[in-house]
């Protein structure tokens, strides 16, 4: 008998240990966040030949994606493999580089004329594969005379990645807001395929596209925490500001940092991106714009270029009577906020589409 009960003790230890180990995988696995996988996303997309307006009757010919300037959001995770038609319809050559995309193993797909593709011919269709890495607010533009299809035909747009394992402040977001600034010299509005050359003197300056009172308002709540991310689409140095608060300096182009600092102004260039985090504890009318003087004018009239205002829900912008946009009609999207909140894809955007050029 005893030498039974010794025989069943072990066998029964083990079976307590298995027993133990299945429930607290089980409590592991309840408790663990999902890792979501990588997967395939496949896009097509145009160039065309567009004409939009940037305001009141200031037009421009551009070689637009999707007939949209800015182009269409694409919002994918890390890890992602990414898969894009592209289609060009206008009469020129083009290419597509992907902004901060390490093309590892897949350098052919950087984008770049004569150096790992041929352009893009008139009427033909070349796809772009990468896998989406590193995470960040990444941008796409043309890489063929950049310094007119980018710097003033308006080719390009987002490519935001979430990072798969979002860091804690990132999380405290509710909203995100993506800002792409350039400037526009009007003597060249009506002639695609010249300009952008030395001497060119930008007078018309834009966020996403449009300029001052085209824009439109970033409206928020008490209690938002919201994201502002910049990207220098044009060939200027822009100075953003943002009157009754200060905001936390959060990723350089793509990166979160280290040292996230405070500022009210940030200086930025060419290509370069930074995320801001604002939180909204001041109810009121706030004015957000560029500190370097000249990019607030629309022309020869000033009070335009880059300039919006931040709202507050608390605040009732019609009873204002001073208030320049107490009667604006409110356009929702159009920092991509809507859309930033569907699921990953791309996506088009009404705000910004053009007609076609004659």
């Amino acid at each position: 008998m005893h030498v039974m009960i010794m025989i069943l003790q072990p066998c029964l230890l083990r079976a307590r240990l298995v027993k133990f180990t299945f429930v607290a995988s089980a409590v592991l696995c309840v408790v663990s966040p999902p890792i979501a996988s990588a997967e395939t996303r496949h896009f097509s997309m145009t160039i065309d030949d567009t004409i939009i307006k940037l305001v009141d009757k200031q037009t421009f010919h551009t070689f637009s994606f999707n007939g949209q300037t800015p182009g269409p959001l694409i919002h994918v995770q890390e890890g992602d493999d990414v898969e894009i038609d592209v289609d060009n319809q206008t009469t020129l050559p083009h290419t597509i580089h992907w902004h901060g995309m390490f093309q590892r193993g897949s350098w052919k797909n950087d984008g770049v004329p004569d150096t790992t593709q041929p352009a893009i011919p008139p009427g033909e269709t070349f796809t772009y594969r990468f896998k989406a890495e590193p995470s960040g607010t990444m941008w796409y533009h043309c890489h063929v005379n950049v310094n007119e299809h980018v710097a003033m035909r308006g080719m390009w747009g987002p490519l935001i990645v979430d990072p798969k394992d979002p860091p804690p402040a990132e999380k405290e977001v509710t909203k995100d807001y993506i800002m792409m600034f350039s400037s526009w010299a009007s003597a060249w509005a009506k002639k695609p395929g010249y300009g952008g050359v030395p001497g060119d003197v930008s007078d018309f300056f834009t966020i996403n596209g449009k300029s001052f009172p085209d824009t439109q308002p970033v409206r928020v709540k008490q209690g938002d925490v919201i994201r502002i991310r910049l990207i220098g689409a044009g060939d200027e140095l822009h100075s953003l500001h943002i009157h009754g608060h200060d905001f936390e300096v959060y990723a350089k182009d793509g990166r979160p940092l280290a040292n996230p600092y405070l500022a009210d102004t940030i200086l930025f260039g060419p290509g370069e991106r930074y995320d801001l985090i604002l939180r909204a504890d001041n109810p009121g009318i706030w004015m957000v714009h560029d500190h370097i003087d000249k990019h607030t004018v629309n022309g020869s009239k000033p009070m335009g270029g880059m300039m919006t205002t931040i709202e507050y829900e608390e605040i009732p912008v019609k009873d204002q009577a001073f208030y320049k946009w107490k009667n604006k009609e409110f356009v929702p999207d159009f920092y991509y906020e809507e859309s930033m909140k569907k699921p990953f894809g791309m996506y088009d955007n009404p705000a910004f589409k053009g007609d076609p050029a004659p």
